[in-house]
């Protein structure tokens, strides 16, 4: 059994103690692929997707009764790409690494898998990106036939997710079911915090785990980030309380201050600008109004509208609600601090 010196896991999936709740969301996964449906997962980043899909893989129900694959494909750019991540994951145990093969190839080696196979694909909007056209078309094709798979779709672009699945006029209309993670409830929280730090001989107060989790609007790896650190900062026997949080922020904040401002460095002019602004307004509305380009001295409305194509282009911002901001929460915080 791996040695766990720190329980607020910031990387990959370890077991299911220091998994935090989604029982609900758990059983509804496990209970539409035991179904024979697919099903797509929609959130905002760092939510958990990943953490709850592999939780699921390692449970009684899938570990021994299915084949189960997950695949990232964020940073695939063409259908080229796709089929090699997919292969890789799937047939490398069969063929010689490096080796590109057919999508006929890998859902022919699904179809003949001699136990069901789950396939989960996370980021799957980045599809809609690719040069080649009628991409999600033939996707919909091979999966409509593959009866010895079943697919879960994972993707963090609401809004390109809802398209896919809910419109009428693409290929995935209506082939799935949804599920939107929202955040665990600070309950849940602040007891699974509080009982690994009892565990370790240490307390933490269920007020310091509040105000993290308020901090960052309940998002996952941002509360587990931090917990990770507070942890780290107390020793045995001693309290954590919320006198900690600002120092360890401040630590993890520092610890990617290189990675900023390169990022910066590389920004065009106008786009640093409203990145900032966003940063400073937190949730941002209105962005092309003269109200907001004069608050943060912007060049001009029309320079806002082709700044922010290219910030959400590249994922540096979301939008949700009517509102635009920071996707990564402690470069906000480091915008804020420094511009």
């Amino acid at each position: 059994m791996t040695r766990i010196n720190n329980p607020f896991i910031t990387g990959g999936y370890v077991s299911a103690d220091y998994f935090c709740d989604r029982e609900t969301e758990s059983k509804q996964l496990i209970r539409e692929i035991v179904n024979g449906n697919n099903l797509a997962i929609i959130s905002t980043r760092r939510m958990g997707k990943t953490g709850l899909i592999q939780h699921c893989f390692h449970s009684k129900a899938f570990s021994k009764e299915y084949y189960t694959f997950f695949v990232d494909i964020y940073a695939t750019k063409s259908l080229r790409d796709f089929i090699f991540s997919l292969s890789k994951v799937i047939l490398e145990s069969l063929k010689p690494f490096g080796k590109v093969t057919t999508l006929d190839e890998i859902f022919n080696y699904l179809a003949k898998a001699n136990k069901p196979c789950i396939v989960a694909i996370a980021e799957f909007q980045q599809i809609t990106n690719y040069p080649e056209k009628n991409v999600e078309a033939l996707l919909r094709t091979h999966i409509q036939h593959c009866n010895n798979a079943r697919f879960i779709f994972a993707g963090s672009q609401r809004h390109t997710m809802g398209n896919m699945f809910l419109s009428a006029s693409r290929p995935f209309y209506q082939s799935v079911s949804m599920m939107h993670l929202d955040s665990i409830e600070i309950e849940k929280y602040m007891d699974f915090a509080c009982n690994h730090f009892k565990k370790a001989d240490r307390i933490i107060t269920p007020e310091t785990v509040r105000i993290v989790y308020e901090k960052f609007g309940g998002v996952t790896w941002y509360v587990q980030k931090t917990l990770n650190v507070l942890f780290a900062f107390t020793p045995i026997g001693a309290t954590c309380d919320e006198s900690m949080i600002d120092p360890a922020i401040a630590s993890v904040v520092d610890s990617y201050r290189f990675n900023y401002q390169e990022t910066l460095f590389r920004l065009p002019e106008k786009q640093k600008d409203l990145l900032v602004a966003i940063a400073k307004e937190g949730n941002a509305k209105a962005i092309t109004s003269g109200e907001f380009v004069k608050k943060y001295a912007l060049a001009s409305p029309s320079s806002v509208q082709s700044a922010i194509k290219g910030l959400l282009e590249k994922d540096f911002i979301t939008f949700f609600d009517g509102n635009y901001s920071i996707y990564d929460k402690f470069f906000e915080i480091w915008l804020r601090e420094n511009y």
